[in-house]
């Protein structure tokens, strides 16, 4: 469901979801790509798998899915934003290997696949924009379209690890907790540590789960620089609107010298979980 808050939070793809767009989505990627490959290593697909990435977004894990399931694998890949498949579609046209891959225009909600057609699904950076009728469904979902001994894998934020120095090292902490009073994006963001529970709810067995702390120290890279100074600037604009206290005014221009992100030492966390079951 969309929510109010989702707008003020970052550019919208066609789905009207913030934080979905490929100006958001992708330089977030860029900035964390070693620990979200290592996310994705730590889940256990195997050469010769058919695997679903479900909210497949731009496709930026579909090349290290296609290095997974080799020459013998199969990749399917669906985006509920039409114009996120044709991207991810035309990335694996480019992919020197050209694996075996099918992409196409769906939701996580109502998987267009038969029971048991995947030896593994993996979802990451999309449970964050459901409720929790919509995450129990999409988990159910996943379940539903992987073969008995396959894994259910779901990797999404902990905005309980987010912190900004030099800055109050509450500020963000404040934010969320007075953000979250009320259901929302916000109070969906500090979701991530519960996805052992919800995927244990789901009927799923065996269910493990590993949280990462990534971390950003200046100099920032441009990538970092651009997706964490929009967010934090959407974080200050919204902050003042509601009234949360804090002296946000340092991070509502991103290319500000006085931003606490372009300081000497300036630095930035935030978690992510990966939450692994099998059927």
């Amino acid at each position: 469901m969309l929510t109010d808050d989702h707008a003020t939070l970052g550019y919208t793809t066609s789905t009207g979801f913030a934080f979905t767009h490929e100006e958001i989505v992708d330089p977030h990627f860029e900035a964390c790509a070693d620990a979200y490959r290592e996310a994705l290593e730590g889940v256990g697909i195997r050469a010769g798998w058919q695997v679903l990435d479900a909210g497949c977004g731009s496709g930026t894990f579909l090349p290290w899915l296609a290095e997974s399931v080799g020459e013998r694998g199969r990749i399917f890949a669906l985006d509920l934003a039409g114009e996120n498949a044709e991207r991810a579609a035309e990335r694996m046209r480019n992919h020197p290997a050209r694996p075996r891959t099918e992409i196409r225009r769906g939701s996580v909600l109502q998987l267009p696949y038969p029971d048991d057609s995947f030896d593994a699904v993996w979802c990451a950076n999309t449970t964050q924009y459901l409720d929790d009728a919509e995450l129990a469904r999409a988990l159910s979902e996943f379940r539903r379209v992987t073969r008995p001994g396959g894994l259910v894998a779901v990797k999404d934020v902990d905005g309980t690890l987010s912190t900004v120095r030099p800055a109050d090292p509450f500020l963000i902490t404040d934010f969320f907790r007075a953000s979250a009073a009320s259901p929302g994006y916000a109070r969906q963001l500090l979701r991530g540590r519960d996805l052992y529970r919800r995927l244990r709810e789901a009927g799923l067995r065996s269910v493990r789960q590993r949280t990462i702390l990534m971390e950003h120290h200046a100099p920032l890279s441009p990538a970092a620089l651009r997706f964490y100074g929009n967010a934090c600037a959407r974080f200050a604009r919204q902050a003042r609107n509601l009234g949360i206290p804090g002296d946000w005014a340092p991070f509502l221009d991103p290319r500000d010298a006085a931003n606490p992100l372009r300081h000497p030492d300036g630095y930035i966390s935030e978690g992510n979980v990966v939450a692994v079951g099998t059927v």
